[in-house]
């Protein structure tokens, strides 16, 4: 009798590296558009020069087309000296937000922090804005196209917080669902390594963070310190 393993290929999945959302009035530039922060910047580096100590070699880098995932991809890829296509797929876009400014106050705290908590329900929005189950009918598709492209062997996907949850979940479950209690800290790195079946598939690590990696002193979420982040611009505004 003998056994043969699923054969598997290597999915890099990574968050961008850090960027503002708010400025210190609580001014909010165009997410779409806002780049990495000097920090931010560091830990891409980070990231590629982890990548480059291990010799990995990427067939194929897809971002979600947005600055920020596309400055870190090529952070990554001048670490580790690879001269590979930088994809964009907008399908892959994070969850898309309204505006914190038309929430009231006392419903402040849910509306930041509920799609990135426990399981969450396809209705859930963002600040009001796109519903998880909106997020999911477009990177679900997104995703499988991805894995259903058998040209490559190593793939680094550059995307975002929601949007990797959304993956990581999919690799656990096989179903579509969001898992939400994955923190996904700037540049971090996950593993996935993907089969013809998502019962096969393996996660090998996730939130691995080169630049700090035992996150010793983390105690809050990405998204905590985002809404800490606006209220205190809030604050000064008022002042």
């Amino acid at each position: 009798m003998r056994f043969e393993p699923p054969a598997r290929r290597r999915l890099y999945l990574m968050r961008h590296a850090s960027v503002s959302y708010f400025g210190p009035l609580g001014e909010r530039p165009d997410p779409e558009r806002v780049a990495l922060t000097d920090e931010g910047l560091v830990q891409a580096d980070a990231a590629g020069a982890l990548f480059a100590s291990q010799r990995v070699r990427f067939d194929r880098v897809l971002t979600s087309g947005l600055p920020r995932t596309v400055q870190t991809a090529e952070r990554v890829l001048a670490r580790c000296d690879q001269q590979v296509e930088i994809e964009r797929d907008a399908r892959l876009r994070e969850l898309r937000s309204g505006s914190p400014e038309a929430i009231a106050p006392d419903r402040l705290r849910d509306a930041f922090l509920a799609p990135f908590e426990g399981v969450v329900a396809e209705s859930t929005r963002y600040l009001g804005g796109e519903s998880v189950g909106e997020m999911l009918d477009r990177v679900l598709p997104a995703l499988d196209d991805a894995i259903a492209d058998r040209s490559w062997q190593t793939m680094l996907m550059v995307l975002h917080g929601g949007v990797n949850r959304v993956i990581l979940s999919r690799a656990l479950t096989g179903t579509r669902t969001l898992l939400a209690g994955f923190q996904q800290a700037p540049a971090c790195i996950n593993a996935i390594d993907v089969a013809e079946r998502p019962r096969d598939w393996v996660l090998r690590y996730a939130n691995l963070t080169p630049y700090d990696l035992l996150l010793a002193d983390a105690r809050q979420t990405t998204m905590e310190r985002l809404i800490m982040q606006y209220l205190a611009g809030v604050e000064a505004r008022a002042r």
